[in-house]
């Protein structure tokens, strides 16, 4: 390893390290991302020659500005696709499309309840996003659970299931997008073989949460008002606005298959569909009218930018690693650790996405790791499915090692000791128990890849 290449490496793990102390450093994580982005491929820039050989002068510009647009493209289709689906769940949850959840979620007791928040939030989350999901659910419990012990386990469970119901769909994950987008995974290939698995990983640990919880809950037959007050549109119009959104991003992967077009294509398909609707109802509407601050070009301003600049800086960063051949170097190391043992390789990846951020790590997998034609490694094949199910499901061991936990943890002011005392072993049995249960479909149903 050159001096130049260390360097590099260097860089990007104190990025990494400053990502992961994000909370104690009082720096936002997409501000260091983008400066790990910019000072990796800057010091590549410094002795390009080194790892496009054969090429020099204005030839050797020309190939690393290339380069920098060949990783800037594929990092784009995950980027438009998060902003799409951001937007069409903001505009069907402002316009009061969630509200039939809230109805359908009371329940008189503290078990039955569990088990509803378990099965809702889990295909909620495989529809929209875990981060998503996670605020609607936590919303809807201070409604429902007013007892706080009680809710701590409730909002624990809403951590596992909407990270399980995320790593089996398509577009349920950051991960799996990148995955799907990489078009290493199939959106049939990752429902059909991860689905068990993901349901194991959130079956076993209600089981053993809902032993913490007995009797009755206080106020269960309170009826539930909505976060909204919608002044601008009817019953009609909000019903529809919700069959078009969450329609909509089902219909993504049939899109694709159709039309073998990138999965952001059919996102921006759904949303333009769904934005010319809303602005169709919204021309009788007087430009007085309070609902009209609920406009798309008006919830654009509530995306996430800084999200996704986060993802922007971090997967170009990482893009700068797979370029200098640390990513094959690293890849190669753990397959020889390991005598090639996915389940192995895949379990520590999970683990370690419990303790940072999973992006960065599937985005190593991505480089470290090729396609191959047929095998463990080709589409759909065993490592990449495994990879979609241990990076999702495995960032719940930890309360910090996923969107959806960082989020329920400042909402319910759940603290890191509590939560690994009480809840990680729980996820971690679950997690284990959908490996467990993948590697008994592949070994006695699945005989080869999809």
């Amino acid at each position: 390893m050159t001096p130049l290449t260390i360097a590099i490496v260097v860089t990007f793990v104190v990025g990494y390290f400053f990502i992961a102390i994000e909370s104690l450093a009082k720096v936002n994580k997409a501000a260091i991302a983008l400066l790990m982005f910019v000072a990796c491929w800057t010091l590549f820039m410094l002795d390009p020659g080194s790892y496009m050989t054969g090429l020099s002068g204005q030839a050797l510009i020309d190939a690393v500005g290339a380069a920098i647009e060949h990783h800037l493209g594929s990092t784009s289709t995950t980027l438009f696709f998060l902003m799409g689906a951001m937007t069409i769940v903001e505009i069907v949850d402002q316009n009061g499309g969630f509200n039939f959840v809230r109805d359908k979620l009371q329940s008189k007791s503290k078990r039955g309840l569990l088990w509803k928040i378990a099965v809702m939030t889990f295909f909620l989350s495989a529809i929209l996003d875990n981060l998503t999901t996670s605020i609607v659910m936590i919303m809807i419990l201070r409604k429902l659970v007013h007892e706080r012990k009680d809710r701590l386990i409730y909002a624990s469970l809403v951590i596992i299931a909407a990270n399980s119901g995320g790593a089996f769909s398509p577009i349920g994950d950051v991960t799996t997008i990148m995955l799907w987008n990489k078009g290493v995974i199939t959106a049939l290939g990752v429902i059909s073989e991860v689905f068990i698995p993901s349901v194991v990983s959130v079956v076993v640990p209600a089981l053993l949460l809902q032993g913490m919880l007995k009797g009755q809950l206080d106020g269960a037959d309170a009826k539930l008002k909505s976060d909204y007050e919608v002044l601008d549109f009817n019953s009609s119009q909000r019903k529809m606005i919700f069959a078009i959104g969450v329609g909509g991003l089902v219909f993504v992967p049939i899109f694709r298959y159709l039309t073998n077009l990138p999965p952001f294509v059919g996102i921006l398909l759904v949303l333009g569909v769904l934005w010319t609707t809303t602005e169709v109802f919204y021309r009788k509407l007087g430009s007085g009218n309070e609902g009209m601050q609920k406009r798309v070009t008006n919830l654009l301003s509530r995306i996430d930018m800084s999200t996704i600049l986060f993802f922007l800086g971090i997967l170009m960063a990482v893009a700068c690693l797979e370029e200098v051949g640390v990513l094959t170097a690293l890849g190669q190391g753990l397959n020889d650790v390991f005598n090639g043992n996915h389940y192995a390789v895949t379990g520590i990846i999970g683990v370690l996405s419990s303790i940072v951020d999973n992006v960065p790590l599937v985005a190593g997998c991505m480089g470290m790791y090729p396609v191959a034609p047929t095998g463990d490694m080709a589409i759909d094949g065993i490592f990449w499915q495994l990879l979609a199910y241990c990076a999702g499901v495995g960032g719940s061991i930890l309360i910090i090692g996923s969107a959806a936990g960082v989020v329920v943890m400042g909402l319910e002011k759940i603290t890191f000791g509590w939560y690994m005392k009480h809840i990680s072993w729980i996820a971690l049995v679950g997690y284990l128990a959908g490996i467990f249960s993948y590697w008994l479909l592949r070994s006695f149903i699945i005989v080869t890849p999809v």
